[in-house]
C-alpha cells in the first residue's frame, strides 16, 4: 500500500527529465511520480522561453538544476544563466505512466536463474 504524502510538508524535487519531440518533458519526482509538462504554450516571442523554440536546443540544453527542470542556456550549469520552471507548478500536472516502463520490461524475457545451471562440474 502506497503511503499518502503530506502535501503541506512535501517539497517536490525533480530527479530525472526526458524531453519529447513535441516540446513536452517527462518529469520524474522524488515521490516516485512522473508528470508530463507541455512547454508549447509557454514558448512565445518576447518571453524568456523564446529560445526554446528550436527543438534541438530544447532537447540538448534540458537539465536538472537546483532540483527542477531547467535549460542550461550558458552551458556551464550556472543557475543564474538558465531558464527554469517552478517544480510545484510542474507537480500540479496529473501523474502519467512512466514512458520508460515498457522499455524496461526486458527482464521478462530473460531465462530465470537456476542454481543447477552452475552446479555442473566442468
Amino acid at each position: 500500500m502506497k503511503q499518502e504524502l503530506d502535501r503541506k510538508k512535501f517539497i517536490p524535487k525533480v530527479l530525472q527529465v526526458i524531453p519529447t519531440n513535441d516540446f513536452c518533458v517527462y518529469v520524474y519526482f522524488n515521490d516516485g511520480s512522473v508528470r508530463l509538462f507541455n512547454m508549447k504554450p509557454l514558448i512565445k516571442p518576447n518571453t524568456v522561453f523564446k529560445s526554446l523554440n528550436n527543438i534541438t536546443f530544447f532537447k540538448s540544453k534540458l537539465a536538472i538544476i537546483n532540483g527542477t527542470v531547467a535549460w542550461d542556456v550558458g552551458g556551464n550549469r550556472d543557475p543564474r544563466n538558465c531558464i527554469d520552471l517552478d517544480p510545484c507548478v510542474i507537480f500540479e500536472q496529473p501523474a502519467v505512466e512512466d514512458p520508460l516502463s515498457t522499455e524496461l520490461r526486458v527482464a521478462e524475457h530473460i531465462i530465470p536463474y537456476s542454481s543447477t545451471l552452475f552446479s555442473e562440474k566442468l
